[in-house]
């Protein structure tokens, strides 16, 4: 016992990081090919293949409102940009601790953005970082959103605005925000991160 125990902690990432990083969760996913009818449209392409969503599949109309949610956010066509959405994310999973969501959208921010090196900062460093003007007027206002109980002020929202931000763009950061407050929350209450494997395992 003691020696799957330290396998499982040996795998734990050592911290944030642009890597891919595994998910594995503490209750069992529904099996793809025991998908019921409400289950199995939510669950196509590569939805079906990890475990995180076969995980919430068990409460298909949760699942089917939240994808609806994570669509509309993450790819609306006007408002902000979809780097500074992702980047959003990023941030918000770094204030929450959350190592594989804050992987997935850090490696979505440094595709869009070509910033990875800033990224990376932001990975170490945490969201007391400072990069440049524009981007720590974010990681100020997505920070504070996103703490418990939140700390956003007016003086936010001005100096977003003083920076060319409208009320849309201000308004898709903080969806960006609390969806990945929830989406946090529920990766590091149902599972955890892992290492992958080698390919020898």
């Amino acid at each position: 016992m003691s020696e799957v125990r330290s396998v499982e902690i040996d795998r734990r990432p050592t911290g944030f990081t642009q890597e891919q990083l595994d998910w594995v969760p503490w209750v069992e996913p529904i099996r793809l090919a025991d998908a019921d009818e409400a289950q199995r449209p939510l669950l196509e392409g590569d939805r079906g293949i990890g475990p995180y969503f076969r995980l919430l599949a068990r409460n298909a109309e949760v699942l089917r409102h939240r994808s609806a949610n994570d669509k509309e956010i993450f790819y609306g066509r006007t408002g902000l940009g979809r780097a500074e959405r992702e980047l959003a994310a990023t941030i918000t999973s770094r204030h929450n601790g959350c190592e594989y969501c804050a992987s997935v959208h850090s490696r979505f921010t440094t595709a869009l953005s070509k910033r990875g090196a800033d990224v990376q900062r932001l990975l170490d460093e945490g969201n007391g970082v400072r990069i440049d003007e524009k981007w720590d007027a974010v990681i100020d206002f997505v920070d504070a959103l996103a703490a418990n109980p939140p700390r956003a002020e007016q003086a936010h929202l001005e100096r977003l605005r003083a920076l060319g931000f409208g009320d849309t763009e201000i308004h898709d950061l903080v969806l960006s925000t609390a969806s990945f407050s929830w989406a946090n929350r529920l990766m590091l209450t149902l599972g955890e991160p892992e290492v992958p494997r080698p390919a020898a395992d």
